[in-house]
């Protein structure tokens, strides 16, 4: 549910129109990587864009994390793209 949590944050963070280069989203996309490597597996910016991708264009991740608002999945995505640079 911690994972949920990060996802809910992200929301948050767009829904007051933050950009995802903000410092809020950078340190969600910090405690998403963090959380992935302490409870997964050791999530690499590499790994890290992947999933980035994968919550975009998997209907299945897009809908979980679109839940907390409209448009959570892309911005989430956009956020680690600008992280892993």
């Amino acid at each position: 549910d911690e994972m949920d949590n990060i996802f809910a944050e992200f929301a948050v963070c767009m829904k007051n129109g933050e950009a995802p280069d903000c410092e809020t989203a950078q340190k969600c996309v910090k405690l998403l990587q963090s959380h992935i490597t302490e409870n997964y597996y050791n999530c690499t910016k590499e790994i890290l864009l992947g999933l980035g991708q994968m919550y975009v264009y998997d209907e299945r991740f897009k809908g979980n994390i679109d839940k907390h608002a409209d448009g959570t999945a892309q911005f989430v995505a956009k956020a680690i793209e600008i992280y892993c640079r």
